[in-house]
């Protein structure tokens, strides 16, 4: 859970629908941000601001990690469909195309969500966040389904998975293939594995 003190006319925006709890001196507004990119993404049609003074208790709709993310007005990060929590109001989220071939195959669809701007941006994760900082031309190989925020390059690419792989969506060798420099942040649990999983532990209804 996110924990937040805003000060007197101090604003934060949030995913919708991520309010647990806040103080009753805490102005929640929320704001329409229509894009015809946002129908074929399936992202937030809005944004929730809540501004001070008092306290406000944010979570994902899914258990796992909360890190927060500085930008510094200068490097633009992708974030994954699922990942964004909050920001503070320097921050600006946009949706860009990233091309047929990485919608097919990263897993993020058509559009991926890009902020950009001065301050704090909080990403979520389904399970643990893990990070790694590239260096110039340095290469880290990862699943699809498991990016959270990243600001190097990728290319999407098959590679011969064998049996290493086998149980998930890269049964066929797709896989984002980073090239530093840049910072790559990734999550321990895949969405299409876990929920996979957990059919296969529901007892089936005879017919």
């Amino acid at each position: 859970m996110l924990y937040l003190r805003l000060q007197p006319g101090y604003e934060i925006k949030a995913k919708p629908g991520s309010m647990v709890a806040m103080d009753a001196t805490v102005q929640i507004r929320g704001k329409l941000k229509f894009s015809v990119k946002k129908i074929f993404t399936g992202g937030e049609m809005t944004e929730s601001f809540f501004t001070g003074p008092g306290e406000v208790l944010l979570a994902p709709e899914t258990w796992g990690d909360i890190v927060p993310i500085q930008l510094d007005g200068r490097t633009e990060w992708s974030v994954g469909k699922d990942a964004f929590l909050a920001c503070t109001g320097g921050v600006t989220r946009t949706t860009k195309s990233q091309g047929l071939g990485k919608a097919l195959f990263s897993g993020e669809g058509l559009f991926v969500y890009h902020a950009n701007g001065a301050g704090v941006m909080w990403v979520t994760s389904l399970g643990a966040v893990f990070s790694r900082t590239l260096q110039p031309g340095e290469q880290w190989i990862v699943d699809n389904g498991h990016l959270v925020a990243w600001t190097a390059k990728y290319k999407v690419e098959r590679i011969d998975a064998g049996g290493f792989l086998s149980g998930s969506h890269t049964d066929e060798g797709l896989v984002c293939r980073f090239t530093g420099p840049g910072v790559v942040y990734i999550q321990t649990r895949n969405p299409e594995t876990l929920g996979e999983w957990i059919r296969e532990q529901v007892p089936q209804q005879a017919a």
